[in-house]
């Protein structure tokens, strides 16, 4: 045994022991608005944050200790005060940021309640229906995807796509497929007002969300249904699906589908998790998270749908082009745009 290399791993383990404990603390301090408080005001003391918030002295005084020892916030020992740099605060206390990471601290906790669920998975080889999942599941992954819907899709992902952002601007037939909880759905409608938006999903609970959550915005040129991917109505000039064709049971079923359902000259915009074709390609932070969803929820859901397929959320734009030009049947696929954690593919008939 190599001591170095042991004391290395040690250090290693502790570092993920310290993000894995963190998980509740950072959910706790983002729903109680803790770190925006701590930015909008400035440096604080314990004391000071527990009276502009309300809350209980002793509880505030051990959670900032806790996050600063985390590096998630700064303790300046002259004056025993706690503040966010500009880039704590990029990621914790603005919820505009496309880096705003809190939301995912919430998708961890929810896949440790899907645990018990998935291990058996294992033993079976089963699947584990989306609707049978832990039931903060389907919010906790909107609300993580949302900073990256709401940064790229209008202003980057979009206009990528050739001659799609002149028809959006003119009045366009669109289709979100497995749109969840409907966020992508609308920060296309609200910008695009002369076209209109229907969100589908297989997913009753998250339509009723999203239905709801469209109410209260008020934009007459959005809708949602449920509907499966294979039994999508209509037809459109664009059709969207964000983050969810490796969910899919029978993606190559899916895509044929979308192929039937596109007007002429019509366009599928695909957004999937960033990953290369190979595992070594993916052995980084990002790809780290990826795997772990992809185990326990990506897999679960799709070997409970027909067919099973289980892509999972790391496939790879090879993988994906077997599934929609070799399987069915694209003449098109290209990637027109990317972030660290998305690529944007493009297919047209």
């Amino acid at each position: 045994m190599d001591e170095a290399k042991l004391h290395e791993l040690v250090g290693g383990f502790l570092k993920d022991l310290g993000g894995a404990f963190s998980v509740p603390l950072v959910q706790i301090g983002e729903k109680l608005g803790l770190y925006e408080k701590l930015h909008e005001s400035g440096p604080m003391t314990a004391a000071e944050l527990a009276s502009a918030t309300k809350l209980s002295p002793r509880y505030i005084a051990e959670w900032l200790a806790a996050q600063a020892s985390s590096n998630y916030i700064q303790y300046d020992p002259a004056n025993k005060k706690f503040s966010l740099s500009p880039e704590q605060a990029f990621i914790l206390a603005d919820r505009s940021s496309p880096f705003y990471l809190a939301p995912a601290f919430t998708v961890a906790a929810a896949f440790q309640q899907n645990e018990e669920k998935v291990r058996q998975a294992f033993k079976t080889g089963e699947g584990i229906p989306w609707g049978e999942q832990t039931e903060c599941l389907s919010c906790a992954v909107a609300n993580f995807f949302r900073p990256g819907y709401e940064n790229h899709i209008t202003s980057s992902w979009l206009p990528a796509l050739s001659g799609v952002v002149e028809k959006l601007e003119n009045g366009a037939e669109v289709a979100d497929l497995g749109c969840g909880l409907g966020l992508s759905t609308y920060f296309m409608a609200k910008a695009y007002p002369k076209s209109s938006f229907v969100g589908y999903d297989f997913h009753e609970g998250s339509i009723a969300e999203a239905k709801s959550h469209a109410e209260k915005h008020k934009l007459p040129n959005l809708r949602f249904e449920v509907s499966t991917a294979k039994a999508l109505p209509g037809k459109y000039d664009l059709i969207t699906i964000f983050d969810c064709l490796h969910d899919m049971g029978d993606p190559v079923g899916a895509m044929k589908q979308v192929k039937e359902d596109l007007k002429d000259g019509g366009t599928c915009m695909i957004v999937e998790p960033m990953a290369g074709d190979k595992l070594e390609e993916n052995l980084n932070p990002i790809s780290r998270l990826f795997y772990a969803a992809s185990t326990m929820c990506c897999i679960p859901t799709s070997l409970a749908q027909e067919e099973g397929l289980a892509l999972g959320a790391q496939a790879g734009e090879k993988r994906i082009r077997e599934v929609i030009v070799d399987g069915a049947g694209f003449s098109v696929l290209k990637r027109v745009s990317e972030t660290p954690f998305n690529m944007i593919l493009e297919a047209r008939p």
